[in-house]
C-alpha cells in the first residue's frame, strides 16, 4: 500500500508555481472580504439605528407642583418633546406610555420605585423611533410633526383625583386626572392650540 504522505506529496507536485500563486491570491481576497464584512457590519447597523431613532430629553411639568399633579410617589410628571418643522410644524403626535394599573396598595407601593410611579426613576433621555422617528424614509407621514411622549406614572390611566386617595399613611398620590389636565395645558401653551390640521393621539393600552 502506498504511503499516504507520499500520495499527498505527489498530488501537491501536480500544481505549477502559477497555480499556487493564484490560489494564494484567491485565499487572500476571500480573507480580506470577510474581514471587511465583519468590520463594516456593526458600523452600518449603528448608522441605520442612529437614523431610525434619536434621544430626546425628559422635561418635567412646570405647573405640576402648583396644581398638585403628582406621580404616585409625589414626584413631578414628565414628557419628552421634539419640535416639528416644515410642513409638519403645526401638526402633533402625542404618544401615551402604557403600563397598566396598580390594583392594590402593595402593587402601587411597589410601583413607586419604578418609572411607572416616579419621575425619579425615569430615563433622562428616550429614543424616538417608529411613529416618533424624524427619519423620513422610515416615518414618511409624521417625521416632521411635533412629537410628544407622555410618561405614565399615576397607576390609574390618568383617571385619579385627590378624592380617591388613601389617607392611611401610605403616601400614595392618585392624581392622574390632574396630570392629564396639566399636560394638555402645557402643550396647548407650547403651540398645540394652533394646530392647523391634525393632532394624533397614539399609544399602548393603559
Amino acid at each position: 500500500m502506498a504511503n499516504p504522505r507520499l500520495r499527498a506529496l505527489a498530488w501537491w507536485k501536480k500544481f505549477t508555481k502559477e497555480d499556487i500563486v493564484l490560489a494564494a491570491v484567491g485565499l487572500a481576497l476571500i480573507i480580506l472580504s470577510f474581514s471587511f464584512l465583519f468590520k463594516s457590519s456593526p458600523k452600518n447597523t449603528a448608522s441605520t439605528f442612529a437614523l431610525s431613532s434619536e434621544l430626546v430629553e425628559l422635561t418635567l411639568l412646570r405647573s405640576a407642583k402648583d396644581r398638585g399633579a403628582f406621580c404616585l410617589d409625589g414626584s413631578l410628571p414628565g414628557y419628552h418633546f421634539e419640535k416639528g418643522f416644515g410642513s409638519g410644524s403645526s401638526n402633533w403626535v402625542l404618544h401615551i406610555e402604557g403600563g397598566g394599573w396598580c390594583d392594590s396598595i402593595a402593587s402601587c407601593l411597589s410601583r413607586k420605585t419604578t418609572a411607572l410611579g416616579s419621575s425619579h426613576h425615569m430615563e433622562l433621555q428616550v429614543q424616538f423611533s417608529g411613529i416618533l422617528s424624524h427619519d423620513s424614509t422610515l416615518n414618511p407621514d409624521f417625521f416632521n410633526w411635533n412629537k410628544v411622549k407622555l410618561r405614565y406614572c399615576d397607576g390609574a390611566s390618568f383617571a385619579g383625583n385627590p378624592e380617591s386617595e388613601f389617607h392611611n399613611g401610605t403616601n400614595l398620590f392618585f392624581r392622574g386626572q390632574l396630570i392629564w389636565e396639566a399636560f394638555m395645558d402645557e402643550l396647548l401653551a407650547m403651540g398645540m392650540s394652533n394646530a392647523s390640521r391634525d393632532a394624533l393621539l397614539v399609544g399602548l393600552q393603559l
